[in-house]
């Protein structure tokens, strides 16, 4: 997140990254119903909102989430983004009262058949043009873990999130370097941030991956909970050290999800310190005193409900439709089965490693399970954004 999650995705929690084509035209293309038809018998069924298996349904979380976003269209920073959106016909006016109007049809709705037809009959899809230029959608997942951590430095607690220093705007450019800042080990010594340390973590990976994800909730030694979400970051572009162990031949790139490089540095600690280093980009982080994960539009992001995206391309706050695959716990532990979804979702974030037209990151929560199932999305999919018709 900006991400405030910060997304760098992992859904391969590492973002081992895809290649995006240049933008040369409009990132959204308008399609049309017969298209849509054709595109797949469950678009746009969305089954989760009233739940399946003897799972609830998260109807209320998508209305939560759709107010979040309408609140956000109705500030003066949403009606600067839009002044300039590129994409014919899709301004700020439109698009919240698409909000609007989906959140009427949702809650009127009795079933999945029944909220699709609505949609058909009133809205019109923009689907993205994809990584390929043909509707082809990367996807990845992320989520908000949750560690155990101290508010001060102790033999078990050693690995520090840092505050943004004083003065970091006025800083030169290129920024110093995760080396210079935090030093090889990531213990900090007396590198350039000693005095801004926020907590301390147990574990070099972890803190890495707060700073992955943007955000975390942290369990305290004093039986507390503390809460601390993005706040600044340097100038450096995001670098995948998923796709470096790739480039190096210690992991295979086909199947290099976030559980195959924990279970790496868990065999090969002193690892941590040769790639963690290769990624010079550096996130600091403010105590959030138990707010919510938040988006890049400054509204909480919500588990399953929201998605991250180019902003210099996809319009902040919309209405989208995903159609792609998702991981599901099965009875035996540990063990993932995939589902093709339709989802309803508000775009309410982004992150340095979501560029160009064909890559969304998939916010799948809070927690173990949540990063579980974040850390094996990698599917290609389509990505729709839903406006009232004209």
């Amino acid at each position: 997140m900006i991400k405030t999650l910060v997304s760098l995705t992992l859904g391969l929690g590492i973002a081992i990254g895809t290649v995006t084509l240049p933008v040369l035209s409009a990132p959204l293309r308008l399609v049309t119903g017969e298209q849509i038809d054709e595109a797949a018998n469950s678009l746009g069924l969305d089954e989760q909102l009233w739940g399946r298996d003897g799972e609830p349904g998260d109807k209320r979380s998508l209305i939560t989430s759709i107010d979040h976003s309408i609140a956000y269209l109705q500030t003066p920073k949403a009606a600067e983004v839009y002044r300039n959106y590129p994409v014919r016909g899709i301004t700020r006016d439109r698009v919240l009262r698409s909000l609007v109007r989906f959140r009427q049809l949702v809650l009127r709705a009795n079933s999945p058949a029944q909220l699709r037809e609505s949609v058909k009959q009133e809205f019109v899809f923009y689907k993205s043009v994809g990584k390929d230029g043909q509707g082809s959608v990367f996807f990845t997942g992320y989520y908000e873990p949750v560690y155990q951590a101290s508010r001060f430095p102790t033999p078990e607690f050693r690995y520090p999130l840092y505050r943004q220093p004083p003065g970091m705007e006025s800083w030169r450019k290129p920024h110093p370097t995760r080396t210079e800042l935090e030093g090889v080990d990531g213990l900090g010594g007396d590198g350039l941030l000693r005095g801004m340390e926020l907590v301390w973590l147990r574990d070099r990976l972890q803190a890495f991956l707060v700073q992955i994800q943007g955000s975390a909730q942290l369990q305290l030694t004093d039986g507390t909970t503390m809460t601390v979400g993005y706040d600044a970051a340097t100038d450096h572009p995001y670098t995948s050290i998923g796709r470096q162990l790739a480039s190096d031949g210690k992991l295979p790139l086909d199947g290099l999800t976030l559980p195959v490089l924990i279970d790496f540095f868990r065999r090969n600690p002193l690892e941590l310190s040769n790639y963690i280093p290769r990624n010079n980009r550096f996130i600091f982080f403010r105590e959030t005193h138990g707010a919510p994960a938040m988006g890049s539009i400054q509204v909480p992001v919500t588990a399953e409900r929201s998605i991250t995206t180019d902003k210099s391309l996809m319009p902040p706050g919309a209405l989208a439709l995903i159609h792609t695959r998702v991981p599901f716990p099965t009875r035996v532990k540990g063990q993932m089965e995939q589902r093709l979804v339709s989802r309803y979702v508000l775009d309410q974030d982004t992150g340095s490693a979501i560029r160009g037209p064909g890559r969304v990151d998939y916010y799948m929560g809070t927690g173990e399970v949540a990063g579980d199932r974040a850390g094996v999305v990698g599917w290609n999919g389509e990505l729709y954004y839903l406006l009232l018709k004209e």
